[in-house]
């Protein structure tokens, strides 16, 4: 009997989308500042024209760039994130009541997603007792410490960039663009994923895969995306 086989490559960023983002979701995506942002994908997400959305991520863009954009066309009524510090539009709306922020330590941010994607539904940490991230959250002492208890994040889209993909959705990141798309990815219950190569399942050592397929839903090639620099440092010549 032959096997069957499920196709997760789409066309385009738009096709990938198709059918699975709506209004008032909760969805989370990957990369840090701009670095292992899934460009081509938040670019799709805006032209859908879906409103009203909860984004987790660790940044929120900058301006005119990344989530940023989103931000722009007043897509996002909430963010879920760590650092927001590099957005004007983001300030500006805040500060304004026109969005919401749930201020979340780095560290906390990402075990809520490993844990969302582990099947763990909360955790205690010591991050943030006695601030205001603790607030209206249950403390328990354990050996005589005080913690905070957080709750797992599951988004119902997750969106990832990854530097290689193999055709049953196996994936390659690359250096510091691994950042925060691996947990993304696992804490999806559906997760795309954006490439820059897609190679033939098996191409990829086994040893070499950071994060197995069973946990990619559908994959989409930007071979050239731009990585915009958030900050270019260079040293003057004299």
């Amino acid at each position: 009997m032959e096997k069957s086989t499920v196709n997760k490559i789409y066309p385009s960023a738009a096709l990938a989308l198709e059918g699975i983002v709506k209004d008032g979701q909760l969805l989370a995506v990957g990369g840090f500042g701009l670095c292992g942002i899934p460009e081509a994908l938040i670019d799709a997400l805006k032209d859908t024209g879906v409103k009203d959305l909860t984004v987790i991520s660790n940044n929120a863009g900058v301006d005119g760039f990344g989530l940023g954009k989103l931000l722009e066309t007043r897509q996002i009524k909430k963010m879920i994130s760590s650092y927001v510090g590099e957005n004007k539009e983001f300030e500006r709306q805040y500060l304004a009541g026109e969005l919401q922020l749930e201020f979340t330590p780095q560290g906390t941010l990402a075990e809520k997603l490993r844990a969302g994607g582990a099947g763990i539904p909360a955790f205690f940490t010591k991050t943030g007792v006695g601030t205001i991230v603790a607030d209206g959250k249950e403390l328990r002492e354990f050996d005589g410490e005080t913690y905070v208890m957080e709750r797992a994040l599951v988004p119902e889209v997750a969106l990832v960039k990854a530097h290689r993909a193999d055709k049953s959705g196996n994936l390659q990141f690359r250096f510091t663009a691994r950042n925060f798309n691996p947990a993304v990815a696992m804490a999806g219950k559906t997760t795309v994923v954006e490439v820059e190569e897609i190679v033939e399942t098996g191409d990829i050592p086994p040893d070499q895969v950071h994060l197995p397929g069973i946990y990619v839903h559908r994959i989409v090639l930007n071979a050239s995306p731009e990585k915009r620099i958030e900050k270019r440092t260079i040293t003057e010549t004299k």
